[in-house]
């Protein structure tokens, strides 16, 4: 899953989001290290559609154009669950093995 990806169900998790409110929340989400375009949110909104882990909530008219609001699904939860468990393993073995080579450096006076 690509940080796109994992930044917009991670967006859609307390409430449906239109496109740029999506992108707002994935900038905060990030703190402020990811900033999805436009372009890019709409090829990751539709594969994640197309996925069944979101899904279209309503539209409404905004200013004369209309915003599609979408919300995550049952599976889109389950799958991002997946994921972040995946991640923070993934971080756990880096830390760990950071830390034993740091450990073997001051053994061998090495900095």
């Amino acid at each position: 899953m690509t940080e796109p990806m994992f930044l917009a169900l991670t967006a859609l998790v307390d409430e449906p989001r239109h496109g740029y409110g999506i992108v707002q929340e994935a900038d905060r989400l990030s703190g402020g290290r990811v900033h999805l375009k436009i372009g890019t949110l709409y090829g990751v909104l539709d594969r994640l559609a197309g996925a069944g882990l979101i899904e279209l909530d309503h539209e409404e008219a905004h200013q004369g154009r209309l915003r599609r609001y979408y919300r995550l699904t049952d599976e889109g939860a389950r799958v991002l669950e997946e994921e972040a468990a995946r991640m923070a393993a993934t971080a756990r073995t880096a830390t760990a093995r950071l830390r034993a080579r740091s450990s073997a450096r001051l053994a061998r006076g090495t900095t």
